[in-house]
C-alpha cells in the first residue's frame, strides 16, 4: 500500500513537472483557459465570499478576546488582520477552488477518460496536458489569486466589523496596530501562497481525473480522492512555507 502511495505520488509530481514545460509550448488553448476561468470563478466566488465572512469574524472575536485577557487590545487590529491575510485567506480560497472547481475538473476529465477520448487523443498526436491539463491549471492558479485578494479585503473588513461593533473596539486603534506592524512582504506571501495552492489543486484534480479505475463509479471516487489529496497537501505546503517566511522575513521593527 504505501509502495503504491509513493508511486502514485511520483507520477502526479511527474505529471506536475510535465505541466510546467507545457506552459511555455504553443500553441496556447486561449479559448480553454478562458473557458475553464470563468467557470471556475463563477462556482467560487459566492460560496469565498459566503465562508470569509465568519472567518475573519472568528479569528477577531477569538484574539480579541484573548489580548483583552493579556492587556493588549491595542494589537488586536494587527492580529486579525496578519491572520487573515497571511493564513486563511489562501487557505479558504484554495479549498473553495478545490471544492467546487477542482471537483469539477477531475469529473470533466473523468468522464473523457473511461469514454477514451484522451486515447484518441493521443493515437492523433495531440498532448492531452497540453491541451486540457494546462488550459485548467492555470485558470485554477490564476483564479486562486484573484480570488484571494477578494477573500482578504471581505475577511478584514469582516473582523474589522466585529471587532469594532460587536466587541466595542476603537476604529484608530484597530487601523493603527495594523499599519504598526504590517509589512508589504504579508501580502506577497500570501500571494505566492494562493499561486503554489491553486497550482496544487489544479494538479491533483488534473492527475486523479485522467487515472480513473472502475467506469463511471471510479470518476466519482477520484473526485473525492482528488479533493481529499489536496487538503492533505494544502496544510502540509502551508506549514513549509509559513516556517520559510518567519525564519527569511524578520517582522517590522525588529
Amino acid at each position: 500500500m504505501a509502495a503504491n502511495g509513493m508511486r502514485e505520488f511520483g507520477r502526479m509530481c511527474a505529471m506536475a513537472l510535465d505541466v510546467l514545460v507545457q506552459l511555455f509550448r504553443r500553441p496556447f488553448q486561449f479559448r480553454e483557459f478562458v473557458q475553464q476561468f470563468w467557470f471556475i470563478a463563477s462556482v467560487s466566488i459566492t460560496p469565498a465570499i459566503m465562508v470569509s465572512i465568519p472567518f475573519g469574524a472568528v479569528i477577531s472575536l477569538q484574539l480579541g478576546g484573548l489580548t483583552s485577557q493579556i492587556g493588549a487590545q491595542q494589537f488586536n487590529g494587527a492580529a486579525s488582520v496578519l491572520a487573515v491575510v497571511q493564513q486563511a485567506s489562501p487557505i479558504v480560497t484554495t479549498l473553495i477552488i478545490a471544492g467546487a472547481g477542482g471537483s469539477a475538473i477531475c469529473a470533466d476529465l473523468g468522464a473523457r477518460t473511461i469514454r477514451e477520448e484522451i486515447d484518441a487523443m493521443e493515437v492523433l498526436g495531440v498532448s492531452p496536458i497540453q491541451r486540457l491539463v494546462v488550459p485548467r491549471v492555470l485558470a485554477a492558479i490564476l483564479t486562486s489569486v484573484a480570488l484571494n485578494g477578494m477573500v482578504s479585503v471581505v475577511g478584514v473588513v469582516g473582523g474589522y466589523f466585529f471587532n469594532v461593533v460587536v466587541q466595542g473596539g476603537t476604529p484608530g486603534a484597530y487601523l493603527a496596530s495594523f499599519n504598526a506592524l504590517a509589512q508589504l512582504p504579508d501580502l506577497v506571501i500570501s500571494s505566492i501562497k494562493a499561486l503554489i495552492f491553486g497550482f496544487l489543486a489544479g494538479v491533483v484534480a488534473a492527475y486523479r481525473g485522467l487515472h480513473p479505475k472502475g467506469g463511471p463509479k471510479g470518476v466519482g471516487d477520484v473526485v473525492n480522492q482528488s479533493v481529499v489529496i489536496t487538503f492533505l497537501l494544502l496544510f502540509f505546503v502551508n506549514t513549509v512555507l509559513t516556517a520559510l517566511y518567519l525564519q527569511l522575513v524578520p517582522a517590522k521593527g525588529t
